[in-house]
């Protein structure tokens, strides 16, 4: 474990290796799992405020969905709330775009309608974010799934280490110095 700014971060972060392949795993993040995708109560509220605007990126299913069980759901073994799920367990704010599955959320924000770009969950996969409220820390750790063979292997094909590939959304979270911390630390580990 390595503590950048207070905060534990898993070796395999910087270990191994990681680009998502979206032509291989064709989205498979967005409708596998046990439950909905992870999100704060600030993220929902950001949510609920642009939902009519992100409703046109959705499916019919997925707006139907939302509209019953709203834009998030309380998981109850992970202790989280989640994105609310289709019946067949993919995330309501799912849609395809050629073949592939994509964040609707994020087509609403590509296309300049909303200014929230997808939970924070979603955007730092494969790094999980655990929060120890009683002890006050987070911890970082690369969370290993069988449908991201492929992004594994691209990842070691083109030696892009996790927290590299993950540079936007770890900076969107804790911030520049928070980066620059993290890139200096893992330089000082490969080269211990």
């Amino acid at each position: 474990m390595l503590i950048v700014q207070g905060k534990l971060i898993s070796v395999d972060v910087i270990e191994e290796q990681f680009i998502c392949n979206l032509n291989a795993c064709k989205g498979a993040c967005c409708w596998e799992g046990d439950w909905g995708a992870p999100i704060t109560k600030g993220e929902i509220a950001l949510v609920e405020k642009d939902l009519d605007k992100i409703k046109p990126f959705l499916l019919e299913e997925g707006i139907r969905v939302i509209e019953e069980k709203g834009v998030a759901v309380y998981n109850e073994e992970p202790d989280e709330m989640g994105t609310s799920l289709l019946e067949n367990g993919a995330c309501s704010f799912m849609t395809y775009q050629d073949g592939i599955a994509k964040c609707g959320i994020e087509k609403a924000y590509e296309e300049g309608v909303t200014e929230f770009k997808k939970p924070i969950s979603c955007h730092l996969y494969p790094i999980r974010v655990k929060v120890n409220e009683k002890a006050g820390f987070e911890a970082l750790n690369y969370d290993r799934w069988d449908i991201c063979s492929a992004a594994c292997a691209l990842g070691k094909e083109q030696q892009l280490p996790v927290y590299q590939f993950l540079k936007e959304p770890l900076i969107r979270k804790y911030g520049e110095d928070f980066y620059e911390e993290l890139e200096a630390a893992a330089q000082h580990w490969k080269d211990k």
